[in-house]
């Protein structure tokens, strides 16, 4: 599968759900490449912007869709990637700021 392909399987997957891809195709289709590279590499699709332990069990939490996406997205209308997006996100009528880690430090691998 190419990034192209991923992109338009997921988006008919998270577009009925109100989730949107960044229409910044600079930074979408990167994230895209990133997320088959993380599958290829751990087999499961690693947020591409966290450092994945590689057990599936301890990365659970930032598979992506991560577990985060949800909250950033209704508070800051874009997940931490700035991948999955409100409607309004990409309309420009919200304003895009940053958006903070969600993961628990206990999660994060230094």
């Amino acid at each position: 599968m190419n990034a192209e392909t991923l992109y338009e399987n997921l988006k008919k997957i998270q577009e009925p759900k109100g989730y949107y891809f960044n229409t910044d195709m600079t930074q979408t289709m990167p994230l895209m490449e990133s997320l088959l590279e993380n599958k290829g590499r751990l087999g499961y699709m690693a947020c591409p912007c966290r450092l994945a332990n590689g057990e599936f069990e301890l990365d659970r939490d930032i598979v992506c869709p991560c577990i985060y996406r949800e909250d950033d997205v209704k508070e800051y209308g874009a997940c931490f990637c700035g991948l999955y997006v409100s409607k309004e996100w990409n309309e420009g009528t919200i304003a895009k700021q940053y958006v903070p880690e969600r993961r628990p430090v206990e999660n994060i691998i230094l």
